[in-house]
């Protein structure tokens, strides 16, 4: 992709350096205030000299008097340069300036004739010399692939975006506080695996040159979470970038960001104790909350209570609900597959519960508006999991949803090293492209050591943020999401 810059601009970043301006100072501001600090206690501080600084987006006025509007990530805020007020030096700079330039402004806090609260600069100091033109004002930028693409644009052009992703920022920190409080430990694994594992999903392959082995990209990181817990780290949780070499859609990105978060002498219950607040306390920090104190999340024109407790139903009752088959009637089941096109695509439990699910998924998941928390899954597809007590053919395993979609799947995580090294051998041997490549035989050891009970969870932050935000796309709450190379 070339770039060409407008001539006007070039010329005036010659013009500068021509008169020994550097365009590009190396000095930071000093003293500099927000614009949100400067206008909150502009009253009382009226008369006073400040210094403020941020991008030029709206220039008015000529000759002996200029009005610009800088915005800094608090907001904007008008700077007046009155030739008389200004220094020299300082005023001349007004005719090399383009919208899009940062700029440093130091001056007297005062209001304009219409009562507009600005500061009357007497120095300025240009900080940045921008090359491109922004979007024009009334235009913004509307085109939502380019909004994606050039996010670095969409940021400053249009109104409440930033807001928008601070809001995201805020949801993160609220996770971190939340788990802090019941005492538990940020931790950092590898992103690069030799063994892909821990959700069902295609890998991203890579290749070290120096060790000459194959690599993949995470898709989760839980074996080396849980590994932490046989170590003794008893309450663990990481903010993983986790990788599947999937589809694009609404709600997919190949790239996104997971919490995980593993607690021993827990189980399945226990996270779904922790999952309930960690929702909770993401809504107040998305500024969910309402005046009369409730938690809403309108996403997609519905509205969603966040009240607690969220309701918790069992997989089978779901099924039946939904699909209108109870989910063990063999013999209904195999007619209603044949019905939907859908092939049980191998021998043995596990593709048959594979096809089954895929009942679940198609009729009963998009009726699950929630908060609910669905129990007790299949457990031939959760090899991860610890079986019931009550029932082995059910897994203590949930899936949290919310307008629809899955936000979270969790486990009573399974602790018997020859059960899970049978589950892993299984697995491998029934050659699913979603199935892991090999036996992680290490974590097999690791179980051997032995592994605490304990309750493992998994959230996905992206959806999460859509709906606490409104958000109809998952891009809408990624500041870079994956898209095919600019060809212009």
């Amino acid at each position: 992709m070339s770039t060409q810059y407008p001539e006007d601009r070039l010329q005036k970043l010659a013009d500068l350096r021509a008169a020994g301006v550097d365009p590009y100072p190396a000095a930071p501001p000093t003293a500099r205030e927000l614009a949100s600090e400067v206008l909150e206690s502009f009253d009382a501080r009226e008369g006073e000299v400040v210094t403020i600084c941020g991008r030029v987006l709206g220039r008015r006025g000529y000759g002996k008097l200029a009005f610009l509007d800088l915005d800094d990530i608090s907001g904007r805020i008008q700077a007046v340069m009155e030739k008389a007020l200004v220094e020299e030096g300082s005023f001349a700079l007004l005719k090399q300036l383009n919208l899009g330039d940062f700029i440093e402004v130091t001056g007297t806090l005062k209001k304009t004739q219409k009562g507009q609260a600005s500061v009357y600069g007497t120095r300025m100091r240009i900080l940045c010399k921008a090359l491109l033109d922004p979007p024009a004002k009334w235009h913004g930028m509307s085109d939502v692939e380019l909004r994606a693409r050039m996010r670095y644009v969409d940021l400053f052009a249009n109104e409440g975006i930033r807001p928008h992703f601070l809001k995201r920022s805020a949801v993160l920190s609220s996770i971190r506080n939340t788990l802090a409080q019941h005492n538990y430990n940020e931790v950092e694994t590898p992103v690069l695996h030799p063994i892909y594992g821990g959700a069902n999903a295609r890998p991203f392959h890579t290749h070290h040159n120096t060790l000459d082995m194959g690599l993949y990209l995470r898709i989760a990181p839980e074996l080396y979470l849980k590994r932490l817990l046989v170590g003794g780290l008893e309450r663990v949780f990481e903010l993983a970038r986790v990788f599947r070499n999937e589809g694009i859609s609404n709600r997919h990105n190949p790239e996104f960001t997971m919490l995980e978060f593993y607690e021993a002498y827990a189980d399945f219950s226990i996270m779904a104790d922790r999952t309930e607040q960690i929702v909770v306390e993401a809504a107040r920090a998305a500024g969910c909350e309402q005046e009369d104190g409730s938690l809403q999340a309108n996403f997609r024109e519905e509205n969603f209570n966040l009240a607690t407790p969220f309701q918790r139903i069992r997989y089978a009752d779901a099924f039946l609900e939904h699909v209108g088959i109870e989910a063990t009637d063999r013999e209904a089941l195999v007619e209603r597959l044949k019905t939907e096109g859908i092939e049980v695509t191998g021998e043995g439990d596990y593709f048959w519960w594979k096809a089954v699910n895929n009942l679940f998924e198609r009729f009963a998941e998009p009726q699950l508006r929630g908060p609910v928390f669905v129990t007790h899954y299949p457990a031939a597809i959760c090899p991860l999991a610890k079986p019931s007590a009550e029932d082995p053919t059910w897994a203590e395993r949930f899936e949290f949803f919310l307008g629809g979609m899955e936000l979270a799947n969790a486990f009573s995580e399974l602790n018997d090293p020859e059960q899970q090294l049978e589950n892993f051998e299984r697995q491998v041997q029934d050659s699913d492209e979603e199935a892991p490549n090999a036996v992680d035989y290490d974590y097999v050891r690791a179980l051997a050591y032995g592994m605490p009970p304990a309750g493992g969870c998994g959230i996905g932050i992206d959806r999460l943020v859509m709906i606490l935000l409104g958000s109809d796309s998952i891009r809408d709450v990624l500041l870079f999401p994956l898209m095919r190379p600019d060809e212009d």
